[in-house]
């Protein structure tokens, strides 16, 4: 067990933090919002807390008590952070919902949290009548699809700002994040004002980021990553957030935010990949960043193209990344590190730290997380971030935590000697074979994910006597296929000497059978992955069931599904 000290403060918290900025820079532009068009709003921070002190003032108005739940539905959108702050001040719970939810699950989440009022934003299309329970207050952003309720602009024109520095304590109960779903239904995880600081302010010391930072605003901020890393993050720095528009627009959003420290997923950070491989073979791309002074040209021109030519930082979190990938980014110039966290310890966690990295390890603890490595091999932690519970679950809640208040994450880790983690599994994602061998899946679909035919991967083969995988292709694979063009003979080629590769490097009892080429695009939109764009594997289990025994028994090493 290690310990590293961090004091949480109440001039760290959120409304603190941003009535300073309001005092000390109320000229500053705090938020750059994207109209459409190549048109863009900005926020100074004037203009931020004053928009939210209306909106708190109205939503005291409506009389609710206080701690009652508001719930906010939309896109990532500077209207998102103004809705926290009123929330707060106005000494309310913000429950924020993933924009991409199935009606059922938005539905279930604003009964479960009791929310009394629902802020409905920038989103691709609504239907009310699926959606929010009959007789739910509801008020529109600006950018929010067509619609008929409450407009956000003009309770803003005829509302008078709440008075004074209306603030939190420490304990109070300040978010409820829902779990992105991937192992049933949501959980709802209370956090206070004291848990949600923590991790970013740990994070601010270890990067020594300022207000001159930039940060671009694109995963969902219902999401602790993003929650944490730039709403919370930038209510302490007082420096400048930009938003996306949309994924076309994105590379042009980029751009403009010039961001100096940015974080994603592993898949974007493959897509981003792809676009460049895309555009110039690997083999050509390895061989001109092998010429001196040329080399230095490309890779900057790549980084450029991609937005990121301005990153001192760059981080990857939320699901495992493959460390190739990880050394491939670094080729260019980009100190690509990798993080791990939990909604549960709001991202008070590990981080790799910049120049002391291990590539396959997600770093060292950040100030104000202790963890440790259970007999039976599971990661634990006790941080300043760890939540106040599961919303209206005390049985899980107190199920959750050893005796002496360590968080048990479900994940199978170990430490170097420097005390850097690796995560080598899930615990409930261990299945065993007719051999009665125990298969840990993510190390193999590692291994799987890259290589450049693969976008995604399932380990799986419960119960058979070896394990097997199904893979999605690459979007440019997966596109060959559909108009008739994709050379089949190289593809099962490239997957069958993958397939011997891996082989070659696991135990016996490791060894996948075959590779199955999923037919279907693994999507948000069709359940097989979360809003955070992680595999739900029950997902694969039940799209495929029925073929598994048909698959484990053939004697071809790829098979097309």
């Amino acid at each position: 067990m290690e310990e590293t000290l961090l004091k949480i403060e109440s001039s760290d918290l959120p409304l603190e933090s941003v009535y300073r900025w309001e005092k000390e820079r109320p000229n500053s532009v705090y938020m750059t919002q994207p109209l459409g068009h190549g048109q863009v709003k900005d926020y100074t921070w004037a203009q931020t807390i004053d928009e939210a002190r209306r909106m708190a003032a109205h939503l005291k108005s409506l009389g609710h008590p206080p701690g009652t739940k508001v719930a906010i539905l939309s896109k990532n959108c500077a209207h998102f952070i103004l809705s926290d702050l009123a929330i707060w001040m106005a000494g309310y719970v913000s429950v924020a919902l993933y924009p991409t939810s199935a009606p059922d699950t938005i539905q279930y989440i604003l009964e479960h949290s009791e929310s009394k009022l629902l802020f409905v934003g920038k989103l691709d299309a609504f239907e009310a009548s699926t959606t929010v329970p009959e007789g739910m207050a509801c008020i529109a952003y600006p950018l929010a699809p067509k619609n008929n309720y409450t407009q956000w602009d003009e309770i803003i024109k005829k509302t008078e700002p709440i008075e004074g520095r209306p603030v939190r304590d420490l304990e109070d109960s300040s978010l409820l994040i829902y779990t992105s779903g991937s192992t049933g239904k949501p959980k709802g995880v209370e956090h206070s004002f004291r848990s949600i600081v923590a991790g970013p302010k740990g994070a601010i010391k270890i990067f020594q980021l300022s207000k001159e930072d930039r940060f671009i605003s694109y995963l969902p901020l219902a999401h602790v990553f993003e929650r944490a890393a730039i709403e919370i993050a930038s209510f302490q720095l007082g420096n400048r957030v930009f938003f996306a528009e949309s994924l076309d627009t994105f590379v042009a959003d980029l751009n403009r935010a010039k961001p100096t420290f940015f974080h994603s997923v592993p898949r974007l950070w493959l897509k981003f990949q792809q676009g460049v491989l895309h555009k110039m073979p690997q083999k050509k791309l390895s061989f001109l960043t092998s010429i001196p002074i040329l080399g230095g040209i490309v890779k900057k021109k790549i980084l450029t193209g991609l937005g990121l030519d301005s990153a001192k930082y760059a981080v990857s979190g939320s699901a495992p990344i493959p460390p190739q990938l990880i050394d491939w980014y670094r080729h260019l110039g980009l100190e690509l590190l990798e993080g791990y966290a939990m909604t549960e310890d709001f991202v008070c966690s590990h981080i790799s730290l910049p120049g002391k990295s291990r590539v396959g390890y997600v770093g060292n603890p950040v100030p104000g997380a202790q963890v440790r490595i259970s007999p039976e091999g599971e990661v634990q932690l006790k941080t300043l971030g760890n939540m106040t519970g599961y919303y209206k679950d005390p049985d899980l809640t107190k199920d959750s935590y050893t005796e002496d208040g360590y968080f048990k994450t479900g994940d199978r880790g170990e430490r170097d000697e420097a005390g850097r983690l690796k995560i080598t599994g899930r615990v409930k994602e261990l299945f065993k074979t007719s051999k009665g061998k125990y298969i840990s899946p993510a190390p193999i679909e590692n291994m799987l994910n890259a290589d450049l035919a693969v976008e995604l991967s399932c380990v799986t083969g419960a119960g058979f006597a070896q394990p097997f995988a199904f893979v999605m292709l690459n979007e440019s694979l997966r596109k060959q296929l559909a108009n008739g063009t994709a050379d089949k003979a190289a593809i099962v080629a490239g997957l069958t000497q993958l397939l011997q590769q891996i082989n070659r490097d696991v135990e016996e009892w490791e060894r996948l059978s075959c590779i199955v080429i999923a037919r279907d695009e693994w999507a948000i939109d069709n359940g097989f992955l979360t809003p955070t764009m992680k595999l739900k594997r029950g997902a694969v289990d039940d799209n495929y069931g029925q073929d598994m025994a048909k698959w484990a028994e053939t004697k071809e090493k790829v098979v097309w599904q």
